[in-house]
């Protein structure tokens, strides 16, 4: 994306406004929009990133991002996976939560950042399962919310308790 063309509509704009003060001003304007060009070029590339930023939160868990290119910025969008067309296999973990109904409508979404590294384990995860990332994460979430069983046996002690007596 060039912003040449919006940088010179600004640099105009700003010629416009300054004829109404006169010759003076209308020379200081012009020796000012040289070095304003490059803030000014900030300025679009922060509103673009800001753009950007609020299209990601509306589409993911898909995204958009904005990246500079010899000195222009360039949109990269990574659209959201999609769904396996094959069925979901059986979890290996009976404690797991079903994911919600698709036509759950108290379904909410949540943004969460979380390194490179766990991402990966995680789609690796999810397509063991043959579930996507999405589902997956619905139902690891869901289990791990779960109040566990507490077995009565084979339980460690807890720091604090003694037992006494005697056994034969």
């Amino acid at each position: 994306m060039d912003l040449s063309t919006y940088v010179s509509r600004l640099r105009e704009e700003l010629a416009s406004a300054a004829e109404l003060g006169g010759p003076d001003t209308r020379a200081l304007a012009e020796r000012l929009s040289a070095p304003l060009e490059s803030g000014m070029r900030l300025a679009l590339l922060d509103a673009l990133t800001a753009a950007a930023d609020e299209i990601t939160r509306d589409l993911a868990p898909g995204s958009v991002e904005v990246r500079l290119r010899s000195g222009d910025p360039a949109f990269v969008v990574t659209p959201p996976p999609a769904e396996p067309s094959a069925p979901p296999t059986a979890p290996s973990d009976a404690t797991m939560a079903p994911p919600p109904a698709e036509g759950d409508a108290t379904a909410s979404r949540i943004n969460f950042r979380l390194p490179e590294q766990l991402k990966s384990r995680i789609e690796e995860a999810a397509a063991r399962e043959g579930l996507s990332v999405n589902a997956w994460l619905i139902r690891v979430s869901g289990a791990a919310v779960q109040p566990a069983a507490r077995p009565t046996t084979d339980r460690a002690p807890i720091a604090g308790q003694r037992y006494t007596g005697w056994a034969r």
